[in-house]
């Protein structure tokens, strides 16, 4: 990938990242991009529409689930907040930046949202995260597809390094992630039972 993975190939790129994601923040800035991220209470749907507001266009969104899973202690908590908020975050930077409102003209270009998912061994729970993530990715692609908006999930193995999953992120980001939507991966090593 280094070839693709140029510097500079994410010039003029604005990437949100939400969660920890530092490792995917680091990699998409070495890239060229311009990286920004949402804090505050991401359950809360009218801050989280206020906040991506004022962060004016977002080219490529990276929600990484898997440390709102960590955060909330997993179980069904840590699936109930891993869920809600990246839904929250996604629905919000999607109506902001990729789909017109009624009457309005269409948004040049559409987006990509890139959702990434804890590990199956995170915890109790964790492998539904990464089902429900996979199943929006799959949705949204069918859905959003008329607004340009690819959407991918990120399901990464026990064995998947920090810098593998942030150099996925930046393929996806990137020009030549252009070609995928509706996709899920699993950088680390084989699926179960494969």
């Amino acid at each position: 990938m280094l070839d693709v993975l140029r510097p500079g190939v994410l010039d003029g790129l604005t990437v949100c990242v939400v969660g920890d994601g530092s490792a995917e923040r680091e990699r998409a800035v070495a890239l060229g991009a311009r990286v920004v991220t949402i804090d505050g209470e991401l359950a809360d749907e009218d801050a989280v529409a206020l906040a991506v507001g004022a962060l004016g266009d977002i080219d490529v969104l990276v929600v990484d689930a898997a440390s709102a899973f960590a955060q909330a202690g997993g179980g069904m908590p840590g699936l109930r907040v891993a869920v809600d908020d990246a839904w929250n975050v996604v629905r919000a930077v999607a109506t902001a930046s990729w789909i017109p409102a009624e009457g309005e003209d269409p948004k040049s270009g559409g987006g990509k949202v890139i959702l990434v998912a804890p590990i199956d061994a995170a915890g109790e729970h964790a492998s539904a995260v990464g089902a429900a993530l996979e199943n929006a990715a799959r949705t949204l692609s069918v859905e959003w597809s008329r607004f340009g908006i690819r959407t991918t999930a990120i399901r990464p193995r026990e064995g998947a390094a920090t810098d593998e999953r942030a150099e996925l992120v930046a393929f996806l980001a990137s020009p030549a992630g252009d070609y995928f939507t509706g996709c899920s991966f699993y950088p680390g090593g084989p699926l179960p039972g494969a």
